[in-house]
């Protein structure tokens, strides 16, 4: 997979809403918006302030929307951002992308509701907006003939299966939740496997040349395909058996291979700015994912699969999610590619909320709630910070 390709888009006029002139407006706000309303939502279901009428459990609910709710806007914005700078053809704007986007919304009440109108019908509203992504995605794919990117509607189609496990089980069909959800987290996974070894990098070398630095980041090679097929072996095992002491060996070698490879991308030249730093940071959580999780196929005591759970998700997924976020907003509305003080409060924010869930699985349950606590207000308070400054962008032209 590339993230180079055909050319730089085209944009139709439109005299509509700033907001739906780009692919990746709406739904970056979406999920800024949702990143922190669904976990404010959750801190008070977990209080007991509020319920939510939804047929999943409240973990199952949190679990299905942080996965194929808030990273499903992400994903969706990075890809009709991307794709047309890969095939130079028409990006997605004006009414299409209103459907589109309305689409992910009727989701997100469905979910919320899905009690009410019945998980089968949930299940349909909130799946389309996948399957309608996945249909956009590979007529861009197969009209540019861009077939190197062909793993990136591959990688949905896998989230899309993810998501249909998680509604089966809620409508009482299967048991398939849980391996949904470590599905989606896999798929999601993988995918900044991949493209985040294209684009830190590239981004990192780009800085550091306009510095007169010599020392570069490694070109993309074989040793990124050896750790590459690692992380898709660990992920797999971990999907199909977490507590197989095979996926516990596997998942410390990816994790160790990551660690490497993160380590030739040279981020420590670039600890001066946190538009680039983020980027290393974000990833440096996947390696630290495989090795707990790792840890705690012998080490359970000590390592619980909670703790390599939210390396992932509240680590690697919430922090590249947001500095991928800051950084195609800030370089697609025209702005310098560098960081304020807001934005780089923004990746503290989420680095400190992502440790605090990780130690909040590590320690006496007299702390841990605590932890989880502070995990979610830290959450909630970069996800609004992001909501607030960068929202403003998003929404002018």
């Amino acid at each position: 997979m590339s993230t180079r390709g055909g050319g730089i888009p085209r944009y139709r006029s439109f005299d509509g809403p700033a907001l739906f002139r780009q692919g990746f407006r709406p739904f970056f706000l979406g999920a800024g918006l949702w990143g922190l309303a669904a976990v404010t939502l959750w801190l008070a279901v977990v209080q007991g302030a509020a319920s939510i009428p939804t047929a999943f459990s409240p973990a199952g609910w949190h679990a299905h929307e942080m996965i194929f709710g808030f990273a499903g806007a992400v994903i969706a914005g990075f890809l009709l951002t991307a794709i047309p700078n890969w095939t130079g053809r028409m990006p997605l704007q004006g009414l299409p992308l209103i459907m589109l986007f309305g689409t992910w919304l009727i989701g997100r009440v469905a979910m919320a509701t899905s009690a009410l109108i019945g998980p089968g019908l949930a299940a349909a509203l909130d799946l389309s907006f996948l399957f309608v992504l996945l249909a956009v995605v590979m007529r861009e794919i197969v009209s540019g003939r861009n077939w190197r990117n062909l793993p990136m509607p591959i990688a949905l189609t896998g989230v899309l299966v993810a998501n249909l496990l998680t509604h089966l089980e809620a409508a009482g069909q299967t048991s398939t939740g849980l391996i949904g959800q470590r599905l989606g987290i896999a798929t999601i996974i993988l995918l900044i496997s991949f493209v985040g070894g294209r684009i830190i990098p590239s981004f990192t070398r780009n800085w550091l040349a306009k510095r007169a630095e010599t020392h570069m980041p490694a070109s993309f090679g074989r040793f990124d395909h050896v750790c590459l097929v690692l992380t898709f072996a660990a992920l797999g095992s971990w999907v199909a058996s977490p507590l197989a002491p095979i996926s516990g060996g596997v998942l410390l070698a990816a994790g160790l291979a990551s660690f490497a490879r993160l380590a030739r991308w040279r981020g420590h030249r670039a600890l001066s700015e946190p538009l680039v730093w983020s980027l290393h940071l974000g990833f440096a959580w996947v390696p630290a994912g495989f090795t707990l999780l790792g840890l705690g196929v012998f080490l359970p005591e000590v390592f619980p699969s909670t703790a390599g759970l939210h390396a992932l998700t509240a680590g690697a997924i919430g922090s590249m999610t947001l500095a991928v976020m800051t950084r195609t907003n800030l370089g697609h509305t025209g702005r310098r590619l560098t960081a304020d003080g807001w934005t780089a409060a923004i990746y503290i924010l989420i680095a400190a909320a992502a440790v605090s869930r990780v130690a909040a699985s590590m320690v006496p349950d007299i702390y841990s709630r605590h932890l989880l606590w502070a995990s979610g207000l830290l959450w909630a308070a970069a996800f609004g910070l992001f909501t607030v400054h960068h929202g403003r962008m998003l929404l002018s032209r």
